[in-house]
């Protein structure tokens, strides 16, 4: 006798982890399009251009472009699975305007991200200059207006300056975020490693001051990366607020170690962007322990934060993975983790 079958469920009827107070519909500040587009994508992208992988099939260049804990060990070793064959794939108009469209697409299809800042740094994808700086930003504003006439999102990109970078290389790309504002470009963002770098004395941060100046008085958005890792502290932080006067951090976790830099964040309302994922590959925490503690830290000093990815498909996460791992792990209660999304979308540069 036939049984009858059971029904299979439709995609959106399969439910994630339930978490009290979550909304349905999340907010993402800080992703990099160098870690979030699909590696068979990516791989597609690759053979289109006629690039000689250095490896044998598909499966070793999943291994290459994404993270695990036995290769990486700082954040260079992170950097540079990110910066290397991802930003030498994506260095095309037609894979620009590719990598943008998929990333918003599958974050709300994976998560229900309908609200995203997506970041990059235009001068590592125009090929060291072979590519047109700004076909190359016009190819990544088209995803970005394909994408959310598509499935009814709202988006906007921020502009990497790179702090390896000379300073006039760094005044270009400020002057076309600020050029391509009406356009979709939200923000800029100051990333890359801070070890040996002279911003480390909050005194020599101010180099940057201009150009965020600039930014800020234009319309636009300021974040950046400091006070991520573990051979830092808090004087990018604290810096970063003082001279730069920033928006928000990207990541900013060694602030929990600084009461100083607690009491200024809490005080001028500048928002951390928690990567929890992140933090763990790239041993910014020694684990969930501690990453707990970093955490817990800034709830009870009233500083504000949202979780965040960094880098979704090279981390193998997504926003919804990140939430569940923070209230799996009785990081934050659920309550808390709600109450972050409702500051990351008062934190937006999208207005």
């Amino acid at each position: 006798m036939n049984k009858e079958s059971a029904p299979v469920p439709r995609l959106s009827s399969i439910a994630r982890t339930p978490i009290p107070g979550l909304p349905e519909e999340l907010v993402e500040l800080h992703l990099h399009v160098g870690g979030a587009v699909s590696p068979h994508v990516l791989f597609a992208m690759a053979h289109e251009q006629g690039f000689k992988l250095p490896v044998r099939d598909y499966f070793e260049f999943v291994d290459l472009v994404t993270s695990n804990p036995s290769k990486v060990r700082s954040l260079e070793d992170y950097i540079a699975i990110m910066h290397h064959w991802t930003e030498k794939i994506q260095s095309s108009p037609a894979a620009i305007e590719r990598a943008v469209y998929e990333i918003f697409a599958k974050e709300y299809r994976g998560s229900r991200v309908r609200s995203m800042e997506l970041r990059f740094n235009p001068m590592k994808r125009n090929a060291g200059g072979e590519k047109d700086l700004d076909h190359i930003i016009h190819a990544a504003l088209r995803g970005l207006d394909r994408v959310c006439l598509e499935y009814q999102l709202e988006g906007g990109l921020i502009f990497c300056l790179a702090r390896e970078f000379d300073a006039e290389i760094n005044e270009i790309i400020v002057e076309k975020a600020i050029k391509y504002r009406s356009r979709g470009v939200v923000g800029i963002d100051l990333a890359g490693t801070e070890r040996n770098n002279l911003e480390l004395d909050p005194r020599s941060v101010a180099r940057f001051a201009d150009l965020f100046k600039r930014a800020k008085d234009a319309g636009l958005g300021t974040t950046i990366h400091t006070g991520e890792t573990a051979h830092t502290n808090a004087d990018g932080v604290i810096a970063a607020v003082r001279h730069l006067k920033v928006d928000r951090i990207g990541h900013g976790i060694q602030a929990a170690h600084s009461p100083e830099a607690m009491k200024i964040l809490q005080e001028e309302g500048v928002l951390l962007e928690i990567c929890p994922t992140s933090n763990l590959h790239t041993r910014a925490v020694s684990g969930l322990d501690d990453l707990r503690w970093v955490l817990r830290r800034f709830v009870e000093h009233k500083v504000p934060f949202a979780i965040c990815t960094d880098a979704t498909y090279m981390l193998a996460t997504d926003l919804r993975r990140e939430v569940e791992l923070l209230v799996a792990a009785e990081v934050l209660t659920p309550t808390e983790v709600a109450e972050s999304f409702l500051r990351a979308r008062s934190a937006m540069f999208l207005r």
